[in-house]
């Protein structure tokens, strides 16, 4: 019988960084990829695939962004800015010229939040965080739309609903970052939490080339939702998901 493996998922400057987990015990491979559909195609053939990036665009934008980001932010007390609201799919897909240079980054902002004020109710702007998600957006939007079913195999979390869900339902009491750069006792804290979901020291001991301690522990996380998909433990937010346009579910699993 062939072996099952999972995967979780986060952005980082190298691409993607992933973490491939079985659906038991402490086996993790780690790997920073420059596209998605490598992990997709990777050789452990991840069965499920439990990412930290928008799945499902809605047609108008509202009020903090989708049903998604809405159901999700109460439960994470101070951390609750980490989840971004996403605009509309006008808004995501106002830029063509990616990936964009350094220089182009801010006139390329104001036309995407122009859109997204035309495209949501209230009118709203895109904030500098989301807008640097796009590319991978679309990226992963992309994909699912040349291959509908990878929607059975890939699915919408958040790393930090994924650390909540880890401590309890509890909101953590210590960012990861302060002031952009790594926090120690947070990043501990988030260690420990990895521990008692069963993953091993070692795994969490260095990211590999491309990615930051932060983005690892963001993937290894990801990769206990995976598990709960996986059990069908896993819970959406909202429950039921919306769906967009295009039939892809909107909705964030922990």
């Amino acid at each position: 019988m062939d072996e099952v493996w999972l995967a979780g998922v986060d952005g980082c400057p190298g691409g993607w960084i992933a973490a491939f987990v079985r659906p038991e015990g402490n086996a993790v491979r780690l790997r920073t990829v420059g596209t998605f559909a490598e992990v997709i195609a990777a050789p452990e053939r991840p069965a499920i695939i439990a990412v930290d990036i928008p799945i499902g665009l809605p047609e108008r934008g509202g009020r903090g962004g989708r049903a998604a980001e809405n159901a999700v932010r109460p439960l994470l007390g101070a951390r609750q800015s980490s989840v971004f609201a996403m605009p509309s799919r006008a808004a995501v897909y106002a830029e063509t010229a990616w990936p964009l240079a350094a220089a182009d980054l801010a006139a390329a902002h104001r036309r995407a939040s122009a859109v997204a004020r035309a495209t949501s109710d209230p009118p709203r702007g895109v904030a500098i965080q989301a807008f640097c998600v796009f590319a991978k957006v679309r990226e992963l939007d992309a994909l699912l739309h040349a291959d509908p079913a990878l929607a059975r195999r890939v699915f919408e979390t958040h790393p930090e609903v994924a650390f909540w869900r880890l401590n309890g339902a509890a909101a953590l009491s210590e960012p990861k970052k302060v002031k952009g750069r790594p926090y120690g006792p947070g990043l501990d804290l988030r260690r420990r939490l990895l521990a008692a979901g069963g993953l091993p020291a070692e795994a969490m001991a260095e990211p590999p080339p491309g990615a930051g301690a932060d983005d690892l522990l963001d993937a290894l996380a990801c990769a206990l939702t995976a598990r709960r998909l996986r059990a069908g433990l896993a819970e959406p937010f909202p429950d039921p998901p919306e769906r967009d346009a295009f039939g892809l579910p909107m909705a964030i699993w922990a």
